[in-house]
């Protein structure tokens, strides 16, 4: 009788990953802290225990290469420590002001993504030095599968995407624009992006597809009932100018075609555009670095620092 039919199921039998001693010690120091007073910034006698937790934590979180069970491991430690503690450690910054959530979206690695969403302590609107927001620095990622095409969609809805970048004023979906990021497009404007937001230099994410030549982002945008296409950049400009400026002359033709002949449009439409948008409000442009401007050049794709 044949007898390997009924051999015994093998389970998986990993080990499960646990902090070092010296980062259980400094973890304990901190939960004996923030139990008696939560604090958002660590008090010198406990720079010590907190840089300890800091680097751990970011070496098994933060890399490219890092393991989604390695990460889910160290969370449940600190959630088996205290609720402050978990909320504390997942929020903790470098200096660059990067989470692990910067370094998680900004690497693709989405497995990590989730298991951090899962954690249901992550702050996702928080920005880095730099002003940008995890959502802002995920809209310029590559998605490589459906699973984390649906772990992208649900941090959007989870995100503020219409949170503006402390450099510039841009959005997230003006970064996926800039770089021609379709697929992010989609995903943005589905989670309630507003394509209408319009940056320190009065450009709006259709100015910006018109004048980078990205036709089909142009065409998805014009499809959305809420886009207007006449605002006015600061320097007086439409996004029809803007294509025509740059030589796009298939999308100056899109733009066109929307503004005549799009239904319910009207001369009296266009006026009324100019006079409401003649003042622009602009934003304060900070001094951190990248991602660039989405108008003059287009960005180069920027991960957390």
């Amino acid at each position: 009788m044949d007898t390997g039919l009924f051999q015994p199921i093998q389970h998986d039998t990993r080990k499960k990953t646990e902090p070092s001693k010296e980062m259980k010690a400094a973890l304990k120091v901190l939960n004996d802290y923030l139990r008696k007073c939560p604090i958002t910034s660590v008090p010198h006698h406990l720079k010590n225990a907190s840089n300890i937790v800091q680097q751990e934590w970011f070496k098994i979180s933060s890399t490219a290469s890092a393991n989604p069970l390695n990460v889910e491991d160290y969370l449940d430690c600190f959630e088996e420590m205290s609720s402050i503690l978990l909320e504390y450690v997942v929020n903790m910054t470098d200096m660059s002001g990067n989470t692990a959530m910067h370094y998680a979206v900004s690497h693709g690695n989405f497995d990590v993504v989730s298991i951090l969403l899962d954690s249901k302590v992550c702050n996702i609107n928080r920005p880095n030095a730099a002003g940008y927001t995890c959502v802002m620095l995920v809209s310029l990622a590559q998605v490589r599968s459906e699973t984390h095409r649906q772990v992208i969609r649900r941090l959007f809805q989870l995100a503020d995407v219409n949170v503006r970048a402390k450099q510039h004023g841009q959005t997230a979906l003006m970064l996926a624009v800039s770089h021609g990021r379709l697929d992010m497009v989609q995903l943005l404007v589905e989670a309630g992006a507003d394509m209408n937001i319009q940056d320190e230099d009065g450009s709006t994410a259709l100015m910006c597809a018109a004048e980078h030549g990205h036709t089909e982002i142009v065409k998805h945008l014009l499809n959305q009932p809420d886009c207007d296409a006449s605002i006015m950049d600061c320097d007086g400009s439409t996004a029809l100018n803007i294509a025509m400026d740059a030589g796009n002359r298939d999308i100056g033709v899109l733009l066109y075609a929307h503004e005549h002949f799009s239904r319910g449009s009207s001369p009296y439409t266009s006026l009324r555009h100019r006079r409401s948008k003649s003042a622009t409000p602009t934003m304060l442009s900070g001094t951190s670095p990248s991602p660039s401007p989405v108008r003059e050049k287009v960005p180069h794709h920027e991960q957390a620092m």
